[in-house]
């Protein structure tokens, strides 16, 4: 229906009634976007430009922030640390989804109640994941170290207290969080593969490795491109597990952009600073997902 058509007095009093009562019933969705997204949009961009506090007037700085950013060794390390945990988290997760999608996919009926196991952590919010984590990586009260020596006589490591071993405990969280979905989205491609396919791969020969590699991973490549995605701009995302178990130490090493940008705004009052942080984000979750679409079109088979 074109625009100037909305509200055309020779249509039926009814129908021009049914568009009026459609927008009266859209007009809150929009006030809530022009709040609640539009206008903190617009201010963002203004603050990035400026050196605000909260407590005194903005004051223009144009790309002072910006430049500071480059030049700042502390946000070097933010930003390593948040590359690190996206590129070794995603590819974890989506080989971890892969699999438990394989093993899941059999028309069995005990699989309903595997797959809602599976599923589970989906449900379960990053705070309480986070405290209930926090706990099980204790090092001298943890079960993940009472395992770890009572199975394998290996002493565990400190996890959240030690700089080297914070950041694989973060990962291991988000894996374990995020896998059930992964795994129910590959299950959804895998049941959508006709299973001709694989019959005429049997009768030529082929084994399950070979059907695995030539027909499911190709079949599957727009999956793993949705997949691949969304586990970038969430992984960029990263804060609340963050917040709850270690608030970015011990000695920045598990301080990521997104809570960098919470930290930097709200507990040292750098507003103008945190949302040109903020907009790197942007710019990087932005760039990454124009050349994962620009790289997918070499790769991803529809």
């Amino acid at each position: 229906m074109k625009f100037h058509h909305f509200f055309d007095s020779s249509r039926s009093p009814f129908l021009r009634s049914e568009n009026i009562n459609g927008l009266l019933f859209v007009l809150p969705l929009i006030f809530g976007f022009l709040a609640f997204q539009f206008y903190p949009f617009l201010a963002s961009v203004f603050l990035s430009l400026t050196r605000y506090n909260l407590l005194q007037p903005a004051r223009w700085v144009g790309i002072g922030n910006f430049v500071l950013l480059v030049k700042d060794p502390d946000f070097h390390k933010v930003l390593w640390n948040t590359v690190y945990f996206t590129t070794v988290s995603i590819p974890a997760g989506m080989i971890g989804g892969l699999f438990l999608a394989l093993l899941v996919n059999y028309k069995l009926k005990t699989m309903t109640l595997f797959r809602t196991i599976y599923f589970l952590p989906m449900f379960t919010s990053w705070i309480a994941a986070g405290v209930v984590w926090a706990w099980l990586f204790h090092p001298s009260f943890g079960l993940v170290n009472y395992i770890l020596w009572g199975l394998f006589r290996i002493e565990g490591p400190e996890w959240l207290v030690d700089a080297r071993w914070a950041m694989p405990a973060i990962i291991i969280v988000s894996i374990w969080k995020n896998i059930g979905y992964n795994m129910l989205i590959f299950l959804a491609g895998l049941q959508g593969i006709p299973d001709t396919f694989y019959e005429a791969a049997e009768l030529d020969g082929a084994g399950r490795i070979r059907r695995l590699w030539h027909i499911t991973i190709p079949l599957l490549s727009p999956t793993t491109f949705f997949i691949l995605i969304v586990s970038v701009i969430a992984a960029f995302q990263i804060f609340d597990v963050v917040y709850i178990m270690t608030e970015g130490g011990p000695e920045w090493s598990t301080r990521v952009i997104g809570y960098h940008v919470w930290n930097t705004g709200f507990r040292y009052m750098k507003m103008g600073y945190a949302s040109a942080i903020a907009w790197v984000l942007f710019i990087f979750i932005f760039g990454a997902t124009l050349i994962q679409w620009r790289i997918g079109k070499r790769w991803v088979h529809y």
